[in-house]
């Protein structure tokens, strides 16, 4: 697989760009704040519909436009597929495929496979488990495009339920302030009782595609663990071997709540949950909803789901996070993305390697090692401050990017 054409329209600091590209290694270069990294993250939304630097879409659309609009086609064997992304902030986005309107932004997604490394990708280390769940959620929907319903009908359920648990919340603690009440039955007497019968039917909604989602990111953790250990192995052969374990909510006690500093605890209870206890990880679910049922309705949240898991990363017996170097931290971040690339490959052609200004983050050693891994790809974007930064590796088309304008020089 391999991008043959990006067309983009009032994307970011870009009114109109065309390019051409080809298989191989393509560099990008030109000083910081000239739009580089503009036209990876196009590709990269464009595969996952979302981008690597914001949370919405809104700073993708160029200042004075309404809308920005994406186009790529992508080469796969000897088809070409023309995807088309309509950004419209505030309002539906819209995809194209063929020039022919798609029902669904995310019936396009899958048609482009990236793999993208970021500075940002750090967070993946060192930051919070949100960052790890996206992780593994992306990659999710990378290898089946489906999961993008369960996702979205997971974060559509948790959104009803949290807005019901918000209303109970208030309604409980109007009634304890008009009547010192203090139980379940005297809630329900100050007029919310209907309130309880709704949330259990949200709860079944929760458990069902909270368990498909989870369900899928333990098989995908497991896919993935000989894969991030090699990897690490390879960018850093003298550390201590790289781990993965899974901490759910499903297996913890107390209320729920995310604990930053659990370690592992509870993480390997979940992945053998239906075997050892013989029930569903929904029925599972929906046991430890009732459990915390109390505490939901005094905080007025959901306490328990995957929406609150975390993806542990350790370096022998000890967690990565506050525990590894900046440089361990760095190449436990590239294994994930190498792993995802292997895993992707497997699954039938090379998804595109996107490098978004990270050789300049790394040491000699770390970014000769990683140029030699990645340069057997199908195709590799690469996005530098100066020529330096390009690994001799790592030799191939070159663009220059300045003052708005992107410029074949080799």
């Amino acid at each position: 697989m391999h991008v043959a054409h990006l067309s983009l329209t009032d994307f970011r600091s870009y009114a109109s760009v065309e390019l051409g590209l080809e298989p191989g290694v393509t560099a990008f270069v030109g000083p910081n704040g000239q739009g580089k990294t503009n036209l990876v993250e196009a590709l990269g939304y464009v595969a996952t519909h979302s981008s690597h630097r914001v949370a919405n879409d809104a700073p993708l659309v160029r200042r004075g436009a309404t809308r920005a609009i994406v186009r790529c086609a992508v080469q796969r064997d000897d088809r070409r597929a023309l995807v088309e992304l309509e950004i419209n902030p505030g309002r539906a986005n819209r995809a194209r495929l063929n020039r022919s309107p798609a029902s669904r932004p995310r019936d396009v997604l899958g048609l482009l496979r990236t793999v993208l490394f970021a500075p940002e990708d750090l967070a993946l280390a060192k930051g919070d488990p949100s960052e790890r769940r996206r992780f593994l959620d992306d990659l999710l929907v990378a290898r089946a495009p489906r999961f993008a319903g369960v996702r979205a009908d997971y974060d559509r359920v948790l959104k009803q339920r949290g807005a019901l648990l918000r209303a109970a919340a208030q309604a409980r603690r109007g009634a304890r302030s008009a009547r010192r009440a203090e139980s379940d039955t005297a809630f329900a007497a100050a007029g919310a009782g209907d309130v309880l019968s709704t949330l259990e039917v949200w709860d079944q909604h929760l458990a069902r595609h909270g368990a498909e989602l989870l369900r899928a990111r333990l098989d995908l953790i497991d896919a993935l663990r000989p894969l991030v250990a090699g990897a690490y192995a390879a960018l850093a052969p003298t550390s201590d071997p790289a781990t993965l374990a899974y901490r759910s909510t499903l297996s913890t006690g107390g209320d729920g709540a995310e604990d930053e500093d659990a370690g592992e605890s509870g993480s390997s209870d979940v992945q053998t949950l239906s075997t050892d206890l013989g029930i569903t990880l929904e029925q599972r679910l929906r046991e430890r909803l009732l459990e915390v049922r109390s505490a939901e309705l005094e905080r007025g949240v959901t306490l328990v789901g995957p929406h609150r898991d975390d993806l542990i990363l350790g370096l022998g017996d000890l967690p990565a996070r506050g525990y590894a170097s900046h440089g361990e931290s760095w190449s436990f971040a590239l294994a994930l993305r190498l792993a995802a690339y292997d895993l992707l490959r497997s699954d039938g052609g090379d998804p595109v390697l996107i490098l978004d200004d990270v050789f300049a983050e790394l040491d000699g050693q770390r970014r000769r090692r990683l140029a030699e891994i990645v340069a057997p790809a199908e195709q590799v974007l690469i996005t530098a401050a100066v020529p330096d930064d390009v690994p001799g590796e790592l030799t191939g088309a070159r663009f220059d990017v300045a003052g708005g304008s992107v410029t074949r020089v080799r």
